[in-house]
């Protein structure tokens, strides 16, 4: 079955980074686009980065552009998110999302805390 695991998060100052991985098993990882939401408490849940499956489609969220960098490795079956200067604002449970055959699936998510 598919299964997509995030790990990286923690806790980190204003202006520092992080970088989070989404490991995928249970599907052709190299065969679908991938992405990464964030969900902020009493937020709903928003599109932070997206990457199409050869890695050359790339887009952002307008609040993260120049700060966060999307990529994946197929040969490894991992999705990343490089989160530099990060903001308080980025505190947010992050995770990362595929659509299979037209189903959508959901890691358990990771929590990024930034301290101002």
């Amino acid at each position: 079955q598919v299964q997509l695991v995030e790990s990286g998060g923690g806790l980190v100052q204003s202006g520092g980074s992080l970088k989070l991985s989404c490991a995928a098993s249970g599907f052709t990882f190299s065969a679908y686009a991938m992405s990464w939401y964030r969900q902020a408490p009493g937020k709903e849940r928003e599109l932070v980065a997206a990457i199409g499956q050869f890695g050359s489609s790339i887009g952002y969220a307008e609040s993260v552009k120049g700060r966060f960098a999307i990529s994946r490795d197929n040969a490894r079956n991992t999705l990343y998110l490089q989160m530099n200067n990060l903001k308080p604002e980025d505190t947010a449970v992050y995770y990362c999302k595929s659509r299979v055959a037209g189903t959508e699936y959901w890691g358990q998510g990771t929590q990024v805390t930034v301290a101002s």
